[in-house]
């Protein structure tokens, strides 16, 4: 069984056991988040939201903080005089998936 949530404004393919890296979260290490923007659950039947699944919802423990690679961004104008450049880390927070449940007794 997977599904799919929506965290950030982006989208994953979770399943049970899982980590993910997703744009960093205000909570702590160790606490629980339930993810309510479920788009679509896939087991031996297909369960797809109208943007969302009513009464699905996965649940998953934060494990940490961490930093993505770190990416250098370089500008320079032909011919000119002008050289830029920066570096940047972007900040997540790894989530472990520990259960993914669909409410209801048909899952609507």
């Amino acid at each position: 069984m997977y599904a799919i949530v929506e965290t950030g404004g982006k989208q994953y393919k979770v399943s049970s056991g899982d980590t993910i890296k997703v744009d960093k979260l205000t909570e702590e290490a160790g606490s629980a988040v339930t993810l309510n923007k479920v788009l679509a659950v896939i087991d031996k039947k297909s369960k797809l939201g109208k943007p969302y699944v009513k009464g699905a919802e996965v649940k998953a423990e934060v494990i940490g903080a961490v930093k993505g690679d770190k990416v250098i961004v370089h500008k320079q104008r032909p011919r000119k005089v002008y050289r830029k450049t920066n570096g940047h880390r972007q900040k997540y927070t790894a989530l472990k998936i520990n259960e993914i449940t669909v409410g209801g007794k048909d899952g609507a």
